[in-house]
């Protein structure tokens, strides 16, 4: 059954809830996008997501365009970037969970140290150089970290996760999360024994079916 646009908006909250609820984020600081006609619909700046109605989830056209006095997430420009390069992924998901971000502080990526790193489509989760968050210069290097992948690191910020739907993108997030911590872990016990690209691959193929419907 399609979606409607107020589930969609409802699902945009339920989402934000769910990423604060779980630890993968703190207040404001994510966001929270999902493909809708010819652009999509956004969480919007700076409301607590405890107080999100569905009236606040701003639609953003394809040319950036949106009503006036609306105000979309700041980063807004990767998350429509994804949706126009990316005609598979219908949701985006945006965190600064803890052990992920701490990677990304260090410019880190996370390699293929557990065969989870899969569900992200490749051997590695790329870290994004640096650039001011908001900026169409940032939403050009996140789509080069993205490349291949269905994850990647932001430096110095925090995570995207992307996905068919909203469910598949936030429990990507969840993983990321989980790798980071246990990439970290193992770091502190001399360093992971990493796969091989071509483990990686196998792992990757049998992945085309696993995880959410």
């Amino acid at each position: 059954m399609e979606a409607t646009e107020q589930s969609l908006r409802r699902e945009i909250i339920a989402t934000c809830l769910r990423m604060n609820h779980e630890g993968i984020n703190h207040g404001t600081s994510g966001n929270v996008s999902v493909r809708w006609r010819d652009g999509m619909l956004i969480s919007p700046s700076g409301i607590p997501y405890e107080e999100l109605q569905e009236a606040d989830i701003v639609f953003v056209a394809s040319d950036g365009r949106h009503d006036a006095g609306e105000r979309p997430s700041s980063e807004w420009r990767f998350h429509l970037a994804i949706l126009h390069a990316r005609p598979e992924v219908g949701a985006v998901v945006h965190t600064h969970s803890v052990h992920a971000t701490a990677l990304a502080m260090r410019g880190m990526e996370i390699p293929a140290a557990h065969y989870m790193i899969a569900a992200a489509g490749g051997a590695n989760i790329r870290c994004a150089p640096y650039a001011t968050f908001g900026t169409r210069e940032l939403s050009d290097l996140a789509l080069r970290a993205l490349d291949g992948r269905h994850a990647c690191l932001l430096a110095n910020h925090g995570v995207i996760a992307i996905g068919p739907n909203l469910r598949k993108a936030l429990w990507l997030a969840g993983e990321v999360e989980v790798l980071a911590r246990q990439y970290i872990l193992s770091l502190m016990l001399g360093g992971p024994n990493l796969l091989s690209d071509t483990e990686v691959a196998r792992v990757v193929e049998r992945f085309k079916d696993y995880g959410l419907r």
